[in-house]
């Protein structure tokens, strides 16, 4: 196949303002094709992992100089690496060509010779207006919408900034990057006859759970920033559709708005999880504190393949999604199919488990009806598997109950099909947000992850937990009886032993602190 010489080389992606939901499906698209991802420092970092494991990852952050020095080491960046035949996007916060610098980049690629797309993105302005529920344009009182820089370059070639139109104009005043400069902004729209009691606003980190606002007239808005602790990046927002907004607008209704919550599970388990929690407003940081890996010895598994293959088992049970996903990979990297497994019947922990095997169009026989632990899943298939032969795929290690209470009925084996990996030491900077008190929930989905993470746990950090201003949030029982075990106490446990269960017993815990 020949390779179209004009085909994109860098992707200018606009990343949104803050949301990864609202990252466009080309964006994602693009991302997952990237060689080298070129990103700013505010781009979400849940972005990054839409791009492919091997890609290079360069924040902006990183490069040689101070913040109007490095943009000729972007430049060269881009241009290198697509010149060496790789395929670059660069991200970047809201969208690429409204303040963004995005411009000089395309500039420079078409100087260059090399060929590039571009990828539009939620601005913030229409993110304030959508999460603020305050209409940018109404019938009634705006008709047009002006997206104007705080922030110009001294020496600018041409006009400035005609403040003296910008106060005239007849509609919603959208001004980036003027924080530091709001006092000069106010007094020169005022100065150019702006009412003073102009409604306006200033919303600061737009559609995200970090998401704050202040509202007042235009004469006191600076006040009103100060008094309520708002600092850049922020969105001023000027005109008398400001006053039409929602008293609390949808997002900040959403139950976890605003609360701060680490998930511990594994990466290649967790981004369901942080969508569901990311979706109803929550702040959430991710702290794996176990990695999964791949087996150092396949020969058991692909024994057990064989085995399969040849009909020697009944039932092939499942104890997670992760170890469906490990056995149908390995199975397809052995050179097989799905119609190796034969007749065999399925049994899965729980829906997760059970989703996991419909993503290969099989149907797990049993699934626990409530109960989704290892307890919950043997009593529902003893009836089934009585004289029968049964194995099991689970990790390198975990509780042997399963095992234990089908033995008692059936010809029972198991095999690991991955590993589960401590990582050596958690990322330092959680720790000491964790001890600082900026995360309010800790979510604990296994006994292994609790027990892991607690060991890295200091003295302060103990004490947060003891005295309520820290919450371990246990999956199951079992889960809560191994921090207990910890010396440390449980705020919740799962009633449903899922994520959405998890999710669930914080919104719950939240409900008992300040009932509606």
């Amino acid at each position: 196949m020949k390779v179209d010489p004009l085909a994109p080389r860098v992707y200018l992606v606009g990343a949104g303002p803050g949301n990864p939901g609202l990252l466009t499906l080309r964006g994602a698209e693009v991302l997952a094709q990237a060689d080298v991802v070129v990103y700013d420092q505010l781009v979400p970092a849940r972005l990054l992992d839409y791009a492919p494991a091997t890609a290079e990852r360069i924040c902006v952050r990183d490069l040689p100089g101070l913040h109007p020095d490095k943009y000729p080491h972007i430049h060269q960046k881009l241009i290198s690496a697509a010149q060496a035949g790789q395929t670059v996007v660069r991200l970047k916060g809201g969208d690429p060509l409204i303040f963004g610098r995005g411009g000089e980049e395309i500039e420079a690629l078409r100087a260059a010779g090399v060929p590039y797309e571009i990828v539009p993105g939620v601005t913030a302005a229409l993110a304030a207006g959508a999460y603020l529920e305050l209409p940018l344009t109404h019938r009634l009182y705006a008709s047009a919408i002006a997206l104007v820089t705080g922030h110009e370059l001294p020496n600018k070639p041409g006009n400035k900034l005609d403040w003296k139109a910008i106060a005239a104009f007849p509609g919603t005043l959208a001004i980036y990057m003027g924080i530091a400069r709001l006092p000069i902004i106010i007094a020169e729209l005022l100065k150019h006859g702006k009412a003073p009691d102009t409604p306006a606003g200033i919303i600061e980190r737009a559609s995200t759970g970090e998401q704050r606002s202040v509202f007042s007239t235009l004469a006191n808005l600076e006040e009103a920033r100060r008094h309520a602790g708002l600092e850049a990046p922020g969105l001023i927002l000027i005109g008398e559709a400001v006053a039409h907004r929602a008293s609390q607008p949808w997002f900040e209704r959403r139950p976890l708005f605003g609360q701060r919550i680490l998930v511990t599970r594994p990466r290649e388990q967790a981004d369901g999880l942080v969508r569901k929690l990311e979706h109803w407003g929550a702040v959430v940081t991710r702290l794996p504190v176990v990695e999964i890996r791949e087996p150092s010895d396949w020969a058991p598994i692909d024994h057990a393949l064989e085995e399969i293959r040849g009909g020697l088992w009944d039932w092939l049970v499942f104890t997670s999604a992760n170890g469906v996903h490990a056995l149908i990979r390995r199975l397809d990297g052995v050179g097989r199919d799905l119609r190796d497994l034969g007749p065999i019947r399925f049994a899965a922990i729980g829906p997760k488990t059970a989703q996991a095997l419909r993503e290969y169009r099989l149907r797990a026989d049993v699934v626990p009806s409530e109960n989704f632990s290892s307890e919950g899943l043997a009593e529902a298939l003893k009836s089934h598997v009585a004289g029968q032969r049964v194995l099991l795929a689970r990790a390198n290690r975990g509780r042997d109950v399963l095992r234990e209470q089908l033995a008692a009925v059936a010809q029972v084996q198991q095999i690991a099909v991955y590993e589960q990996v401590d990582i050596v030491e958690p990322d330092p900077r959680i720790m000491d947000a964790l001890r600082r008190g900026e995360i309010r929930f800790i979510l604990l989905s296994s006994s292994n992850i609790a027990r892991r993470l607690i060991r890295a746990f200091d003295e302060t950090i103990c004490g947060r937990v003891e005295r309520g201003e820290l919450q371990l949030v246990a999956i199951s029982p079992v889960t809560g009886a191994a921090i207990r075990d910890s010396g440390l106490p449980v705020a919740a446990e799962a009633r449903s032993y899922t994520e959405d269960g998890l999710i669930e017993a914080v919104v719950e815990l939240l409900h008992r602190e300040h009932p509606r």
